[in-house]
């Protein structure tokens, strides 16, 4: 059994390079892409499903059809995405590729948050809910039960429009 100063030395440690493995994989994808990762992860996604509605792509991304929502307006500016509404329900709309965002997927690195909900959904339910509380644990002890869930290293905040609108006129901070 080690004692407590070890366990704290080694979670800080972990913590740490989970930091630093998310922030150097993400900085290497924008290097080699030009996009964030949560917009390359998103465009792998579609590559996968194509045509992918748009709720389908939130749920497969763990976000709010908002976050989405404003991830798919920066692929669709950049021309690598395109918007269709379906002729049967003018309500749904689905989301393809362009060519350049076909070429772009075909020479893209792997994205930290893929890797993380690939290695996620593989555990068993019990396990999940051990993480679940010790990250509780980590949001409680800084304090962060307040802060909006932003998308890893991307200015998208996983919440829904309104609340996010709301944060936005409230405390300035949420992009």
């Amino acid at each position: 059994m080690t004692n407590k100063s070890t366990t704290v030395s080694g979670i800080i440690d972990n913590i740490r390079r989970v930091f630093k493995a998310i922030n150097d994989h993400s900085k290497r994808v924008e290097r080699q892409t030009g996009i964030t990762g949560p917009q390359l992860w998103a465009i792998k996604i579609i590559g996968d499903l194509s045509p992918v509605k748009v709720s389908d792509l939130a749920r497969r991304m763990y976000i709010h059809p908002a976050t989405a929502g404003g991830l798919l307006d920066r692929l669709e500016s950049r021309k690598l995405v395109k918007r269709v509404r379906s002729k049967d329900d003018r309500r749904v709309v689905k989301v393809t590729l362009t060519e350049d965002g076909k070429k772009l997927v075909e020479k893209s690195p792997q994205v930290a948050q893929g890797l993380l909900v690939k290695g996620l959904e593989v555990l068993p339910v019990e396990r999940l809910q051990e993480i679940y509380s010790a990250l509780e644990e980590l949001v409680h002890i800084l304090g962060a039960q307040e802060l909006p869930p932003q998308l890893i290293l991307s200015p998208e905040v996983n919440l829904p429009r309104r609340k996010r609108d709301s944060l936005k006129r409230g405390m300035g901070k949420c992009e």
